[in-house]
C-alpha cells in the first residue's frame, strides 16, 4: 500500500526507451505507435514480476499492453480485462467520497478527526483534536503508519503471512496498533504517507453516513460510472475473475527487492480486511481509466472540491512529485505533468496516471511485488510515445 516505492521511482527513472526497443510481445499497438510503452512493459517484467498489463487511453485511441505471465502453474498468458488488487489506489476513491460529502455540508475538511471520532487518536502524544480531516487525506497528520510496524510487516509482508493469510482485521484494530507507536511529527509541521490515515477516513465516513465506506462508493462511484469490474472485497479472499494470480517474495517489506533465485509464493488469496480503505479494493484497468477521466472531467466533483483534491503538498527532496486529497502529481522525465495514483499490496503493483484534463490516461499492473519499476512504463508512455 505504501506510495514510498513510486516516489523514489520518480527520483531515478531514467529516459524513456525509444521506439527502436520494443519487443516482440504479441500486444495490439495502436495506430500512431506505443512501441516505447510495450517495450518498457516488458523490461520491466524482465526484471521482476512474472507478468504485466497495461491500458492507454488517449482521446478515442486505445491501446493495451501485455508481457510475460499471469499464472505460473498453467503458463496462461495475462489477459487486457483481468481483474487485480489495486492497494492503494483504493484512497482516490475514498478521498473522493469525502469530498462529496463536503460538498453536501455533511462534514467540513475542517473538522477535527475528534470530532468525529471521539477518543480514537490518544496516547503516546497522538491527538485526534489537533488533526483536521484534510491532513489525514493529504498525510500531513503526522500518524504513525500501521504498516510501518514491525511485527505488522513480519505477519502480512514476510512469510508469516503463509499463517494468517486469513485472518480478519477491524479498523479499530488498525488504528489502535498505529496509536501503540508516537506520532511522526506535530500537526502541519511536515508529510508522511500514513495507510492509517484511510482506515480513520473510512470510519468518519461510517460515522457521517451511518454507512461503511464500501457503500458509499458503491453508491456514489460504482454504479454511476457503471465500473462492473470493480469491488471491495471485505474479508473474501478470492478475486472474482476472470483473474491471473498473484506473487510475492514475502521478504518483511512490501515493493522490495527479491533474489533471482529465491522462493516464490502465490499470495492471490487472502483476507484484505488488514487493508481496507487503505487499499483493498480491487478492479482492472478500464475500471481505473473510466474512472480518472470522470474524476478530472469534474463529473464525480464539484470545482470547489475538485480544486482542493488538487492542492498539493511538496515533499522535502522530491520535486517532482507533490500529494494532494488521495491523489498524487508527477512531473515526469520529459516535463509532462500527471495526476493519479499508485498501489501496492502483496503480489501486485499498480498504478494509474493521466493528464489533468483527462484525455490521456494509463492503468497497469504488474502480478509481482518484487523489483518492480513501474514509472518506466509511464514516462514512456506520456514522454515516449
Amino acid at each position: 500500500m505504501s506510495v514510498g516505492a513510486l516516489a523514489a521511482a520518480v527520483m531515478t527513472a531514467g529516459p524513456a526507451l525509444p521506439a527502436s526497443a520494443a519487443g516482440t510481445g504479441d500486444a495490439p499497438v495502436a495506430e500512431g505507435g506505443h512501441e516505447a510503452a510495450q517495450a518498457a512493459l516488458e523490461s520491466v517484467v524482465k526484471d521482476g514480476a512474472p507478468g504485466g498489463i497495461a491500458l492507454a487511453e488517449r482521446g478515442d485511441a486505445t491501446w493495451t499492453g501485455r508481457a510475460g505471465t499471469a499464472d505460473l502453474t498453467t503458463g496462461r498468458q495475462p489477459r487486457a480485462d483481468d481483474r487485480f488488487r489495486v492497494g492503494s489506489i483504493t484512497k482516490t476513491f475514498v478521498a473522493t467520497v469525502m469530498l462529496q460529502l463536503e460538498a453536501e455540508g455533511t462534514l467540513s475538511l475542517d473538522d477535527t478527526v475528534e470530532r468525529w471520532l471521539p477518543g480514537l487518536v490518544t496516547g503516546n502524544g497522538n491527538d485526534g483534536s489537533k488533526i483536521k480531516l484534510r491532513q489525514i487525506l493529504n498525510h500531513t497528520g503526522g500518524i504513525y503508519s500501521y504498516t510501518d510496524d514491525a511485527e505488522f510487516k513480519q505477519k502480512e509482508f514476510g512469510t508469516d503471512f503463509l499463517h494468517h493469510r486469513y485472518d480478519t482485521w477491524t479498523p479499530r484494530q488498525l488504528v489502535r496498533l498505529a496509536m501503540n507507536h508516537r506520532p511522526t511529527f506535530a500537526p502541519g509541521d511536515s508529510w508522511n504517507y500514513s495507510d492509517t490515515n484511510y482506515i480513520i477516513a473510512s470510519m468518519v465516513i461510517q460515522k457521517t453516513t451511518g454507512r461503511s465506506y464500501a457503500h458509499e462508493i458503491e453508491q456514489r462511484i460504482l454504479h454511476p460510472l457503471r465500473l462492473d469490474s470493480t469491488s471491495l472485497p471485505g474479508a473474501r479472499a478470492r478475486i472474482p475473475g476472470p483473474s491471473g494470480r498473484a506473487y510475492s517474495k514475502l521478504t518483511g517489506e512490501l515493493a522490495g527487492p527479491g533474489e533471482p533465485n529465491s522462493a516464490t509464493y502465490d499470495v492471490t488469496e487472502l483476507n484484505a480486511s488488514f487493508a481496507g480503505a487503505a487499499g483493498e479494493m480491487i478492479s482492472t484497468n478500464r475500471d481505473l481509466n473510466r474512472f480518472y477521466r470522470a474524476l478530472f472531467s469534474g463529473r464525480l466533483l464539484k470545482k470547489p472540491q475538485l480544486e482542493e483534491m488538487m492542492t498539493t503538498v511538496k515533499i522535502e527532496d522530491m520535486p517532482a512529485f507533490s500529494y494532494g486529497l488521495g491523489l498524487m502529481r508527477l512531473t515526469l522525465s520529459c516535463g509532462v505533468e500527471v495526476w493519479g495514483h499508485s498501489g501496492g499490496i502483496q503480489g501486485s503493483i499498480s498504478q494509474s496516471m493521466g493528464t489533468v484534463d483527462g484525455r490521456h490516461v494509463l492503468s497497469l499492473n504488474f502480478n509481482g511485488d518484487w523489483n518492480v519499476h513501474e514509472q518506466r512504463l509511464v514516462d514512456a508512455e506520456f514522454c515516449g510515445a
